[in-house]
């Protein structure tokens, strides 16, 4: 399973609203209501877990987090260093 899968599958099985989209690749989770401040809590520790890979503090930005696809491009970006 890549990335993008890994992630995708993580959202629409926490999060009951992404089940409602077809395809939410560049959506914005947060504006969408589709994860709120405790989701992007789950949503870290899961990208850490998964992934094995330490996400900063200042790097909890929606540039880094909020769309499937700022995500995939973050954790590969995480991982090739």
């Amino acid at each position: 399973m890549n990335t993008k899968q890994k992630i995708e599958d993580f959202i629409t099985s926490n999060f009951p609203k992404a089940r409602e989209l077809k395809t939410f690749d560049d959506i914005s989770l947060l504006d969408e209501g589709i994860i709120d401040s405790v989701g992007v809590l789950e949503l870290i520790l899961f990208l850490e877990q998964t992934f094995a890979i330490n996400v900063e503090d200042d790097e909890i930005i929606p540039d880094n987090l909020d769309s499937v696809n700022k995500l995939v491009i973050y954790v590969r970006s995480k991982l090739k260093k």
